[in-house]
């Protein structure tokens, strides 16, 4: 394998909080013999936010694949402590934009459940809800993608949640039979003039989820997931406890110190 340096479009900040997570967790547990703290975030986030295998990252950093694979799920899995809860992603909001979303998987044809008949491809329905500015908020654990954008709303708990709260959404057609205050476009193929407005004005209001979810999908681990799919919604969480706080601190601030990245030679 080839070794050239590269960098990682990520703030600082952004190291040193991951860093301190797991500096925290090392004095909880009592872990010793170990790289430096700040060793073990920079393989995450280049893993999280590059999608560079253990393989890749092993090599580079000069560390076993074994030893890879643990460091970064133990990176994972802290941050996807930190994600916030359904209520807590709602809390005092004036309403919030409901989507679905399919990430790609690595799954062959026989894995039915997996596959989503509307992408034509397998992933998984992950349900991701953002505040009227376009914030992320929550972003839902992943169910095979064969699952109906309003069946795995419903099963999340986020319908009901919502509803008890007296919180209005605003959602696709996909969502048409949620009741209450759901708010979808309407449908047929030939509308009175006061409900094309209604769904011209519902298009602009709601576009600023798909914004959302493609801030979130730019991190390219998320464009073609080659994990476990039980792995997915831990996957899912900690990128988006990434995305709280570098939104939170300044996106891009400061460029993260060189890494190794890695290609196999012809």
């Amino acid at each position: 394998m080839l070794v050239h340096p590269s960098s990682i479009d990520l703030s600082t900040r952004t190291l040193r909080f991951l860093t301190g997570q797991l500096a925290a967790r090392r004095g909880e547990t009592g872990t010793r013999w170990r790289l430096p703290a700040a060793r073990q975030a920079l393989p995450a986030l280049a893993h999280l936010r590059c999608g560079d295998t253990y393989a890749q990252l092993a090599a580079g950093f000069g560390i076993g694949i074994a030893t890879a694979f643990r460091y970064i799920r133990e990176a994972v899995d802290i941050l996807a402590t930190l994600a916030p809860s359904l209520a807590e992603a709602i809390r005092a909001k004036a309403f919030v934009i409901l989507d679905g979303t399919l990430l790609p998987i690595d799954r062959i044809a026989a894995d039915t459940p997996y596959h989503s008949g509307k992408h034509k491809r397998h992933g998984m329905n992950v349900q991701v809800l953002t505040d009227p500015f376009g914030r992320l908020l929550r972003a839902s654990p992943a169910l095979p993608g064969s699952t109906h954008d309003l069946t795995a709303a419903r099963q999340h708990g986020i319908i009901e949640v919502r509803a008890e709260a007296g919180l209005k959404c605003w959602a696709d057609k996909a969502y048409q039979g949620a009741g209450g205050t759901v708010r979808v476009p309407f449908r047929s193929r030939r509308l009175k003039r006061w409900k094309r407005r209604h769904n011209t004005t519902h298009a602009k209001i709601r576009y600023l989820g798909e914004q959302a979810m493609a801030t979130l999908k730019s991190r390219r681990l998320l464009r073609k997931l080659h994990c476990s799919t039980n792995r997915i919604t831990d996957a899912v969480k900690a990128a988006l406890v990434l995305h709280h706080h570098a939104s939170a601190r300044g996106w891009k601030e400061l460029t993260l110190p060189l890494i190794f990245l890695y290609h196999r030679a012809n």
